[in-house]
């Protein structure tokens, strides 16, 4: 099945799959933006004027995907193999783009969480995914989304 935890990921369309059956299967709906070609891409500034192939000839793809309901997950598919996760505005930059299925089943199964320090006073948002592989981001103390809000630990 597309989208588990052991599925490599080798182009930005695979993730995109995955992407989809991820929705399809907690029932959220999903919008995707696709960014194809060297001029339309967000890394690649450097490309020049009209030119929409990297130099060995391929279109690099890049895709934003926005998920419906709570939390509130975006996801930036980069062409280096790399993605960004927002999560209810905590940005998770720089995760490899296999980590994404298993990243946002985390996510929608409920198994993140935020982590509260007394002293000094701080949130982090919490995911942690098999292997014992867990991301964790800074959440500003005024940032607490209600979302945010019910899974302080």
């Amino acid at each position: 099945m597309i989208g588990r935890m052991d599925d490599h990921l080798p182009s930005t369309e695979a993730a995109v799959t995955a992407c989809r059956a991820i929705a399809d299967e907690y029932a959220r709906e999903m919008s995707v933006t696709h960014d194809i070609g060297a001029d339309q891409t967000s890394r690649r500034s450097a490309a020049g004027v009209g030119v929409t192939t990297d130099p060995d000839g391929s279109l690099p793809h890049e895709a934003f995907v926005e998920f419906g309901g709570l939390p509130r997950v975006t996801v930036r598919l980069f062409p280096e193999d790399d993605a960004l996760i927002t999560v209810e505005g905590i940005d998770f930059p720089d995760l490899p783009r296999d980590e994404v299925p298993a990243f946002l089943h985390a996510v929608f199964g409920d198994r993140a969480y935020v982590k509260a320090r007394r002293f000094p006073p701080g949130y982090r948002l919490v995911v942690p995914l098999p292997a014992d592989r867990t991301y964790k981001e800074y959440v500003p103390m005024f940032g607490l989304s209600p979302w945010l809000s019910s899974r302080v630990r």
